[in-house]
């Protein structure tokens, strides 16, 4: 089993190279480019590429509800056109409250606004980018109608927690897991645990067909709500077969992708250790056991997260020198408080954690992840060098 019984590697910087330019190559995508072209092929042939609701589309559907032991599955254009559809799928309209983190992909937060819903944003957890069960208790109130629940950036959203605050009260659980698909959390897939469940299919996620999404639910009257208000004489969001045949073979390799970026992971853990300036986010859970006894992952990492020991002008010089080796570390979200009026949200609570995770973290892309060691290693000792230039600067 990848790392499972293999002790983290000391890792030392490279030699500061400050004249020269750094290339890492570019790395391969989810499938090869020959598999890609015979899948295009046989969809150019037999015309599906053109189509949707067929074969593909109802393949894929089954293998997502096989996968998730669910038992409906909505496939549809996009992540943020399934986060929509959860939400309307949960019976959220005018006047409700929606809770989520300050910390979240912004589409969450408009969505719940094009509801005419009310977001009510929440702290995270200390130096983790996902929400605390504790703070959404305290927001919990007789208008609040879902609660979005985000795994971001390899680390796992209290899901089952958040169920038990909520069932008593028939409030939903949405579990956006757009970005860990296939990690294995309490011996289940991501996306198993909440009412709603949603995944993307985006251009940059693990699982990628340019664009696409899906809702998982074992719901009956959740399902017919999804399917009640996309038929419009069609389908007004769908897959199309040309995607879905392309997502299949992804969905078959996923675990093995994932055991293979979370061996990656452990070697940027062994990378950052003892670095003053920046320091790798993780579950205590992953740290214990990247693999799961099943052989599973536990943790999927579309971006991995780390935080710098300095103020958010340092940390954005951080990740502009990583690019400019061609390194795709990014500053992680912006917080929902920050970069919306007032008047647009209800916030509980100081959000300190969430604002913080704003002006400190960084995310590495997962495609660094698939690179062979020796690389990987480069790229980690590039970060940390260009990081520990910067550690003078407090926050």
């Amino acid at each position: 089993m990848l790392f499972r019984s293999q002790p983290p590697l000391p890792v030392s910087p490279p030699a500061p190279m400050p004249d020269e330019t750094i290339d890492f190559g570019s790395p391969a995508g989810p499938l090869p480019a020959d598999r890609l072209q015979e899948l295009f092929q046989q969809l150019v042939a037999d015309g599906s590429w053109q189509r949707y609701n067929g074969k593909h589309g109802a393949a894929l559907q089954q293998a997502l509800l096989t996968t998730h032991q669910r038992q409906h599955c909505h496939l549809c254009c996009s992540g943020t056109a399934a986060m929509e559809l959860a939400l309307r799928a949960a019976g959220v309209q005018a006047g409700d409250e929606v809770i989520l983190s300050a910390y979240d992909f912004k589409s969450s937060f408009i969505n719940v606004l094009l509801l005419g819903a009310q977001p009510v944003l929440v702290d995270t957890l200390p130096n983790l980018p996902v929400v605390s069960a504790q703070a959404v208790a305290a927001a919990l109130t007789q208008k609040t109608k879902a609660v979005i629940a985000s795994h971001l950036h390899g680390l796992a959203a209290p899901v089952q927690e958040l169920l038990q605050l909520t069932r008593e009260r028939s409030i939903v659980v949405i579990e956006d897991a757009c970005q860990n698909p296939g990690a294995c959390l309490d011996g289940q897939p991501a996306g198993t645990r909440g009412d709603l469940s949603v995944l993307s299919f985006g251009g940059s996620k693990l699982l990628t067909a340019g664009r696409g999404g899906a809702v998982l639910t074992d719901q009956a009257q959740f399902a017919q709500r999804m399917t009640l208000y996309t038929q419009r004489g069609n389908d007004a969001w769908p897959l199309s077969e040309l995607q879905a045949a392309v997502l299949l073979p992804q969905l078959q390799i996923l675990n093995q992708q994932n055991c293979r970026r979370a061996s990656s992971v452990q070697l940027l853990q062994s990378a950052f250790a003892d670095s003053p300036a920046i320091s790798l986010l993780l579950t205590p859970e992953f740290r214990s056991t990247p693999i799961s006894p099943t052989g599973m992952a536990t943790a999927a990492f579309y971006k991995t997260a780390l935080l710098m020991n300095c103020h958010q002008q340092a940390r954005n010089e951080l990740s502009q020198a990583c690019l400019q080796q061609q390194i795709p570390l990014h500053p992680g979200f912006a917080a929902l408080h920050t970069i919306h009026a007032k008047s647009r949200f209800t916030a509980h609570g100081s959000l300190e954690n969430a604002t913080r995770l704003a002006q400190q973290l960084l995310t590495l892309h997962h495609s660094v992840l698939l690179l062979p060691p020796t690389e990987l290693l480069q790229v980690a000792g590039e970060i940390r060098r260009l990081a520990e230039l910067r550690k003078n600067v407090s926050w």
